[in-house]
């Protein structure tokens, strides 16, 4: 016998990718028991399906930065600043990443390169060892949303976000809609696409300076004039990251997608002051914001 439930949740997530750095992603997934009947005349009641094996995917990756442990640019380490925390020292072939966040921010998979295949073998372990013994049997479809338009992945943080928002290397792979009176702009789409590609989108009130940022001996150590500084303390902890120019946009807000789409849809103003200017901006799958001036 088997149950489904598809679109159980997204995972909003970043990853460290030799090739391309710090990734945001966005997956949805979806889910496939094999089992017999229990005591009720079902596989699992759905209520559980959709609370508690949801509450494991969220609590395993979701909003988190994933790091394939086995990747010999990765190292991971307790923090000689604060209890509870890590520091992360990451050098891709694009840029160099340096970070201190408290452990729940991370999450560590038993892999060389995060993707599709080892994020589901690394959840299938978690999950089944959760449910009951009729279950013998679970199959995740872990797949990006299906956008036939540009779109971009971005990472970022939220301090003032008591959820798991507030971790600084979280992301989203997101599409983007500009109308300018109304009407599509395509060209214009695909430029903020390229501009944010597998970007980290900081906030310029919470840059700080190098004697400042809290980081690894060996970070320290390797820190060039190219890296800008970024911290702030939230209520998991203090978080810190440093950031090559080249992989970084500095906006002069929060990164809310509705200040998000309030910064694009600014910046495009002040050439076109003529013209009424709409953004649609999305957060990952489904859910976004909308301003126009």
């Amino acid at each position: 016998m088997q149950l489904f439930v598809n679109d159980l949740t997204v995972i909003d997530f970043s990853y460290l990718c030799k090739e391309r750095g710090i990734v945001g992603e966005s997956w949805i997934v979806d889910v496939l028991l094999d089992g017999s009947l229990n005591e009720q005349s079902m596989v699992l009641d759905f209520a559980i399906v959709k609370k508690q094996i949801k509450a494991i995917i969220d609590d395993a990756v979701d909003h988190k930065l994933l790091l394939p442990m086995q990747a010999d640019e990765l190292i991971l380490a307790d923090s000689p600043h604060h209890k509870n925390h890590k520091t992360l020292d990451y050098r891709s072939d694009r840029a160099s990443y340096y970070m201190q966040s408290p452990y729940c921010a991370f999450a560590q998979i038993d892999c060389l390169v995060i993707n599709v295949a080892t994020v589901t073998e690394h959840l299938n372990a978690i999950i089944m060892a959760e449910l009951p013994a009729n279950v013998k049997g679970l199959t995740l479809i872990l797949r990006p949303e299906n956008i036939t338009t540009d779109y971009y992945h971005y990472t970022h943080g939220l301090k003032l976000h008591d959820g798991n928002c507030q971790r600084i290397a979280h992301g989203h792979r997101s599409k983007i809609q500009i109308l300018i009176d109304d009407e599509r702009e395509a060209t214009l789409e695909a430029a903020w696409c390229k501009r944010w590609k597998d970007i980290y989108i900081a906030s310029e009130t919470d840059r700080i300076s190098a004697n400042d940022i809290q980081l690894s001996a060996l970070a320290k150590n390797n820190l060039t004039p190219d890296h800008q500084y970024f911290s702030y303390t939230a209520p998991q902890g203090r978080f810190d990251i440093a950031v090559e120019c080249k992989v970084l946009d500095v906006v002069d807000c929060d990164s809310t997608v509705e200040l998000l789409a309030d910064f694009i849809a600014r910046q495009l103003k002040k050439e076109l002051t003529n013209k009424t200017v709409k953004v649609i901006a999305y957060e990952g799958v489904a859910k976004g914001a909308i301003v126009s001036v």
